[in-house]
């Protein structure tokens, strides 16, 4: 899948042809014309028009070989939410089935939320239940997220960064589970790039020096596998297999080694005609070069969850260094690089058979609705969906050798409901390979576990939802305290409810009234109150989330009447907050003397920044930097007055600035930064720290300065360091 060729609506209908005719390659031209029309007059960031990130969608769904309507789907799948084309108009000019799949890949984008966060977890949710409906609406979000991707040099750095984040949390795993290789690769080589972009371009640099060495060393291995295997009459295709950036990046980072330690840099894919001839290409192999020690793994017996299938081996090849081989049948190299694709590949007359036994393979995913329907928001719905289908996994056997797959990290208590409801219910205890263990023990590959019932067991304790991991488990065994004590859940809930708006000063009556408790039941997917009251007893959710949704309507008129002052109330303020408030902040307010001034702690403006006042009740004025975002919205408009610096500022007074600081995690880079920091002769009042699982580490720290011009000077020494990449300032 090249990424540098841009096609033409003209290219990608040709190509369609390849396995399209007739009324199919008319149905995708039409879908074209729809969408050109549709976006006439928009235009992308790179000043392209609109129409062509569509068109590359479509390209990359044809190279999927993917049916008509998934193709038509991707030349609409922006129309309804970047048009005022609506789904009842894809209905009608197309079918059902295109407006089910675009209405799967659409944002929620004209509702409201309280936050990005909020709202990017909304969206995700309504895509991953219309993909448990419809798998063909993740491909497409995966073509169109690569091609977003691919592109991505034309919008500011902070969104570059925040995309390739989510690309690599929530679509390149995705894509990685669904056993799309093709796609999974190029996701995460360029989010790194923008992520990390030193390493990025080191590891590339890196490889180009070693690739005539490289490449010479394989075409040896490769003609001396190719003559052995002619021994012996099999047919194959035997070829160097790339190794992609990021995979290298994620051992050198996670495995603390250098690019020369990376074993499977030098790798050879040896594709063959059938089953039997895999295992006798393996023996011919371990034959030629001695195998390294448990560096052979059979996902022929033993498939990945995502259908992956392959022999791969770690042998000590001819100048004794190690090499990696794969060997696969055509149909499993087919499914290593298009996975679920492969199985929607458009086919005339697909058998339903077929179907129905690829379908079975993925029930894993039909978990999802079952997440759905017990989270109640986004947000714990996504951290669900992280943890189980994005985490690296562990295999279990049962006693009867039955592989049964978990994230790492589950203990027996996964397991049993992961086998059935009622056997998670009778738990007493479990065995692993013959020994007992407690209930909180960590599994791990290769497990033999026996889960221990007892008819007389009263089921679950409340503890089991810590002590579970999986989201799976965690719902069955809140269903099971639903069902079992549902009375007195509810009780408890609607006591727990009441508290907490007696808490927030309310009056029970004037907020507990049905009209109300029915909308905030309904906000949370509840169909009755009492349903939610026993969500809050058996903490399906907090009873302070519902009591400030209940008092929301009551809290903003409070916190109205609170901030309505005037600029003539706050000027009787007493003559204490006269001369030396204001020397102190070094801000004066145009045209008014004898007012409290104090600066914001939320953006902490400095002298040379622009400001603004913000007038308050009770507290005078309020500096804030005109970019302030607290002093950008319709209410406080209403209330900003213009400010300045003193002249005769005093030149000495320090003023506290929040700074971010990123870079390549390595050893020593924090002390390095304190150092560039002490040498400008700032004081340091705070600093912390985090690294990613990229080593992509985080400093924040809390600096005083005299003014802009010596923070621009700490900024520009920190930008100086080795591995540093960017120094922002940031608001509180």
């Amino acid at each position: 899948m090249a990424n540098e060729q841009v096609l033409t609506a003209e290219q990608v209908v040709d190509n369609a042809r390849r396995y399209l005719v007739g009324e199919d390659i008319e149905f995708v031209q039409r879908a074209y014309d729809f969408a050109k029309e549709a976006h006439r007059e928009q235009y992308r960031k790179s000043g392209e028009p609109y129409i062509i990130h569509p068109i590359q969608v479509a390209g990359i769904l044809v190279d999927l070989d993917m049916d008509p309507e998934t193709i038509a789907a991707g030349f609409l799948h922006d129309v309804v939410e970047d048009t005022d084309v609506t789904l009842e108009d894809i209905k009608a000019a197309f079918n059902d089935e295109v407006a089910m799949l675009v209405d799967g890949v659409t944002k929620l984008g004209k509702i409201k939320y309280k936050s990005k966060e909020e709202q990017q977890a909304e969206n995700h949710r309504k895509m991953f239940v219309a993909m448990a409906q419809d798998m063909r609406v993740i491909l497409i979000k995966l073509a169109d997220r690569l091609h977003n991707m691919r592109t991505l040099k034309h919008l500011p750095q902070e969104k570059q960064r925040r995309i390739s984040n989510e690309t690599l949390e929530i679509f390149a795993p995705l894509a990685h589970r669904l056993g799309i290789s093709k796609i999974k690769w190029e996701l995460e080589d360029t989010a790194l790039r923008y992520l990390n972009p030193q390493q990025y371009y080191r590891i590339v640099n890196l490889m180009k020096k070693k690739r005539a060495e490289r490449e010479e060393y394989l075409d040896g291995v490769i003609n001396e596998v190719r003559d052995k295997v002619n021994e012996v009459s099999i047919k194959a295709e035997i070829s160097g297999r790339p190794k992609h950036i990021y995979s290298i990046y994620r051992k050198m980072a996670l495995q603390n080694k250098q690019f020369n330690e990376i074993y499977d840099l030098l790798a050879v894919r040896i594709i063959v005609s059938s089953i039997k001839d895999c295992y006798a290409v393996l023996g011919i192999i371990h034959t030629c070069w001695k195998p390294m020690p448990g560096r052979f793994k059979d996902y022929i017996a033993m498939p990945k969850p995502n259908m992956y299938q392959s022999l791969h081996t770690t042998v000590i090849g001819p100048k004794g260094d190690p090499l990696e081989v794969q060997i696969r049948t055509v149909e499993m190299h087919q499914i290593a690089e298009y996975g679920i694709a492969a199985h929607w590949a458009y086919k005339e007359g697909k058998v339903a058979n077929e179907q129905a036994s690829f379908e079975e393979k993925l029930t894993w995913f039909r978990e999802i609705l079952e997440f759905q329907n017990e989270s109640t928001n986004a947000e714990e719905f996504m951290e669900s969906l992280k943890f189980d289908l994005f985490s690296d996994m562990v295999y279990i056997f049962t006693p009867k050798g039955d592989v049964i797959e978990l994230p790492a990290g589950s203990v027996p208590i996964d397991f049993s409901y992961r086998i059935h409801s009622e056997i998670g219910n009778k738990t007493i205890g479990a065995k692993v390979n013959g020994k007992m263990v407690t209930l909180d023990y960590r599994l791990k590959t290769g497990d033999i576990i026996e889960i221990l019932t007892s008819k007389h067991s009263y089921g679950p304790s409340q503890d089991w939802l810590k002590l579970a991991q999986t989201s799976q488990a965690r719902n069955k065994i809140r269903q099971f305290f639903k069902k079992q004590r549902r009375e007195e859940n509810i009780e408890k809930g609607r006591e727990l409810v009441e508290k907490e708006i007696r808490n927030l000063e309310f009056d029970l009556k004037e907020v507990l009234v049905s009209d109300n408790i029915k909308r905030v039941a309904e906000k949370f997917n509840f169909s009755h109150e009492d349903d939610m009251y026993a969500a809050v007893g058996y903490n399906g959710i907090t009873a302070a989330q519902v009591a400030n949704r209940l008092t929301e309507k009551w809290r903003k008129k409070r916190d109205q009447e609170q901030q309505e002052v005037t600029l003539q109330e706050i000027t009787r303020e007493p003559k204490r907050m006269g001369p030396s408030k204001r020397r102190d902040s070094g801000v004066v307010v145009q045209g008014v003397d004898n007012m409290l001034i104090r600066l914001s702690k939320c953006c902490n403006p400095v002298p040379g920044d622009e400001i603004v006042g913000f007038i308050t009740k009770g507290r005078g004025v309020s500096v804030h930097r005109a970019d302030c975002t607290n002093v950008h919205t319709d209410e406080a408009e209403n209330r900003l007055i213009p400010v300045e610096w003193e002249t005769d500022i005093n030149s000495g007074k320090e003023f506290n600035v929040e700074i971010e600081i990123s870079g390549f995690d390595r050893r020593g880079l924090l002390n390095e930064v304190l150092q560039a920091v002490n040498e400008t002769k700032t004081n340091i009042s705070a600093v912390s720290g985090r690294s990613d699982r990229n080593k992509m580490a985080t400093i924040h720290m809390s600096i005083s300065i005299h003014n802009i011009n010596h923070l621009h000077k700490v900024v520009e020494r920190i930008k100086q360091i080795r591995d540093i990449y960017s120094v922002r300032r940031i608001m509180q």
